[in-house]
């Protein structure tokens, strides 16, 4: 609640302004059964009794009518502001609340996501941020006007009479026990719901991004057998909140029940008795059903906060995710890169990666692992071992090597997505750590395998919304690389809407817009390609391998590649076998050491000779 607060600070104007509407509020919801008293004990009684004449009778009903109809009014005007304006600061809170997140994760190392799916964050950015929001408008600052209802009905039953308050008041006891009691139930159902929702947005993100998998190996019902279960889950876990739900509320109102009866009895007897004038007791029993009433708001409210408090447990566990892979706190700053690259004894390993090197991140992300029910890997399994790498300025250098060679890893490491645990990574003699990601990242030009397409047009995905890229350098780049042989044929050019992954493009095509989006952003001194050609046509990558020709001249060019015919030309090939480097050279120098890459290119040599 206090990390809350702090998203509510900015907007303290309106806060008071609420709670000063919430006061107002208070005041003309407990009047109007004062004003009845008076109505029955000073106007209609003594008319009844012939005390006075039924002219001065009417007199009096007309000024408490008057009055009882601008204290109404009042209230009404009283809780439309305080409705809005609380509304107002709930939506803008979470807006920054969400905008915060949004930003954390952005900056979060890939190790985090290679841990966390999709669906899984898609919850805390989504439902759990509707939860707190939900608190913010519905709680909240109201959480106090009923408060003040509370304290301010039960001074104004003391006022009247101080023997039936003490009747009212005796169901406090039994309010709080049976809100201590259900508390912590209501707690752990809003908590399990909050995990088994995450599991099902995540196993629908996955299953719907698969579907064409799905589909083609039948596995419909199977798919369907394990949504069901985690489904079912989720209803069981819904089930609790709704059963303590359903036997907190009539449990509160059945003690107010009981309490209108004790009142009803003991006022009577007062009545009796000579005590109590009528006029008071019908004060008493409205101000009793006020007295409920913010009574049963702060409990459904308590259980809209319980449901926050699980969501916001997750939503700044997340929060408190430490960035692995940050910024240094005086960074350097490199005024010309020329684009010498270095790896000195590098050693690396993903999963000290996702800990962090750090015991403080260890162990936040075993509970992370615990929570999800899974069990972090033990042993310590390195990627790369000792590598020691100098490639120079404008030079192209390939690196080939086994499936798990660690090839992929050296792109990854170069683009600072992960830190190494050993050595030093130097760009022109400076450790990439000491630079600011954004500057290193502005250097380099990466066209992966799997090309991500946006959800947008051509246009779009090539300049990735960046305003500085012009419609004429989008159309420079793509004929550079040939793509716009392909975007020229669509119905709307490079205005053509693609969706989601880019279902309706080619691999090919995917990789031509890869290559255009690389280009535009012109890399100033690193190209780093992963095996880019390998899912084209022969034409496509003909055309690729011209525009790569062109590309790659004057710039430091690493490529990782498999097809060892495509790399033929490069100035150096370094091979890679099991995480250590075992080769390096040219073409013709490592087909005569008849090593690891002479064997490499004999198995595809073997392999193309018999298709």
């Amino acid at each position: 609640m206090r990390r809350l607060l702090g998203y509510i600070r900015p907007y303290a104007p309106w806060v008071v302004i609420a709670l000063v509407l919430l006061l107002v509020l208070s005041a003309t919801q407990i009047a109007p059964p004062i004003i009845a008293k008076f109505i029955i004990d000073s106007a209609i009684g003594p008319v009844i009794a012939g005390e006075i004449g039924r002219e001065e009778g009417l007199a009096r009903l007309g000024l408490l009518g008057m009055a009882y109809v601008a204290v109404l009014t009042a209230n009404a005007l009283a809780r439309y502001g305080q409705s809005l304006i609380t509304a107002m600061v709930g939506q803008r809170a979470m807006y920054d609340l969400r905008l915060e997140l949004f930003r954390h994760l952005q900056f979060l190392p890939l190790s985090f996501f290679d841990r966390n799916p999709v669906g899984r964050l898609m919850t805390r950015i989504t439902n759990d941020i509707d939860a707190l929001t939900e608190m913010v408008s519905r709680g909240g600052v109201s959480i106090f006007g009923d408060i003040f209802m509370i304290v301010g009905i039960a001074a104004a039953m003391l006022v009247l009479d101080w023997r039936l308050a003490l009747v009212t008041f005796l169901a406090l006891p039994v309010i709080i026990g049976l809100t201590a009691y259900f508390r912590g139930i209501m707690r752990e159902s809003f908590r399990a719901i909050r995990i088994r929702l995450a599991r099902v947005n995540a196993y629908l993100n996955e299953t719907l991004s698969g579907m064409s998998v799905v589909q083609l190996f039948t596995r419909e019902p199977a798919t369907f057998r394990a949504f069901d279960d985690l489904n079912a889950d989720l209803y069981r876990a819904n089930e609790g909140a709704v059963r303590a739900m359903s036997t907190f509320q009539p449990a509160i109102n059945f003690t107010r029940a009981t309490t209108s009866a004790g009142l009803f009895a003991a006022g009577g007897y007062l009545i009796l008795q000579g005590e109590l004038t009528v006029g008071t007791l019908l004060a008493f029993w409205q101000l009793v059903e006020q007295f409920f009433r913010p009574i049963l708001e702060l409990s459904e409210k308590y259980n809209v906060m319980q449901a926050a408090m699980a969501s916001s447990e997750r939503i700044y566990r997340l929060l408190d995710t430490p960035r692995t892979v940050a910024d240094a706190p005086h960074p350097i700053e490199l005024r010309h890169v020329r684009g010498e690259v270095r790896f000195e004894d590098v050693s690396f390993s993903y999963q000290l990666a996702a800990e962090g090197a750090n015991p403080d991140i260890a162990a936040h992300v075993r509970r992370q692992a615990a929570e999800h029910g899974e069990r972090p890997a033990s042993g310590v399994e390195w990627v790369l071992k000792n590598v020691d790498i100098r490639i120079e300025a404008g030079e192209s250098v390939a690196i080939v090597g086994a499936t798990g060679a660690g090839k992929t890893s050296i792109i990854s490491l170069v683009s600072r997505f992960y830190d190494v645990q050993r050595g030093r990574i130097l760009l022109d003699g400076v450790d990439i750590r000491e630079l600011r990601q954004r500057d290193l990242r502005r250097h380099i030009g990466v066209v992966l395998q799997d090309p991500f397409i946006f959800a947008g047009t051509i246009a779009s995905n090539i300049r990735l919304n960046d305003a500085t890229i012009t419609d004429e350098r989008v159309r420079q780049a793509a004929h550079f690389v040939n793509a716009d042989r392909f975007i020229d044929r669509l119905p709307e050019g490079y205005d053509t809407v693609v969706t989601e992954r880019g279902s309706m493009l080619s691999v090919g095509q995917k990789q031509l817009l890869a290559f255009a989006r690389a280009i535009a952003f012109n890399p100033e001194i690193l190209l780093v390609l992963d095996e880019a050609t390998s899912s084209v046509d022969t034409e496509t990558e003909h055309l690729i391998q011209d525009a790569l020709a062109k590309l790659m001249r004057g710039r430091t060019s690493i490529i990782i590649a498999h097809r060892l015919s495509t790399i033929q030309n490069v100035d150096r090939i370094i091979v890679l076998h099991k995480g250590r480097v075992v080769e390096s050279g040219t073409h013709r120098e490592l087909l005569a050491e008849r090593g690891v890459y002479h064997r490499l290119y004999e198995l595809q040599y073997r392999a193309h000779q018999a298709v």
